[in-house]
């Protein structure tokens, strides 16, 4: 149950992400919204939080593990990168420059989870 609301609120964060991306891109006023404020922040707290649950679950952890080590460190560079294309970036080819190296940061994360293998991509 636990690895199932993962999946779910990984595919949510995503999801979001990708519309936000679109919001930002249509210059739209629904970027502005509180509830476009506060959703990721609260699906991503979920997510986090099963993440730790399935960790401790099948006894690997970050800084022991080098493929957990791998995603997280994944992740906050994704985070970096999606700050920059949402918010922090002022031009908007710099935007979308930093929203595609999310959007590929997150497929490689997604990669390692699947494969536990932070080399996923040569196979």
């Amino acid at each position: 149950m636990i690895k199932l609301i993962h999946m779910s609120t990984a595919f949510i964060s995503i999801s979001l992400f990708l519309l936000r991306g679109f919001w930002v891109f249509r210059e739209s006023p629904m970027m502005t919204k509180k509830w476009v404020k506060i959703l990721p922040h609260v699906n991503d707290t979920i997510l986090l939080t099963t993440a730790t649950l399935l960790a401790i679950n099948i006894q690997q952890y970050p800084f022991v593990h080098a493929w957990l080590t791998t995603k997280v460190t994944a992740l906050i560079v994704y985070i970096v990168f999606g700050m920059f294309a949402l918010k922090r970036a002022k031009e908007m080819k710099n935007k979308v420059v930093f929203f595609i190296l999310a959007l590929l940061t997150f497929s490689y994360i997604v990669g390692v989870a699947l494969t536990r293998s932070v080399g996923w991509f040569v196979l």
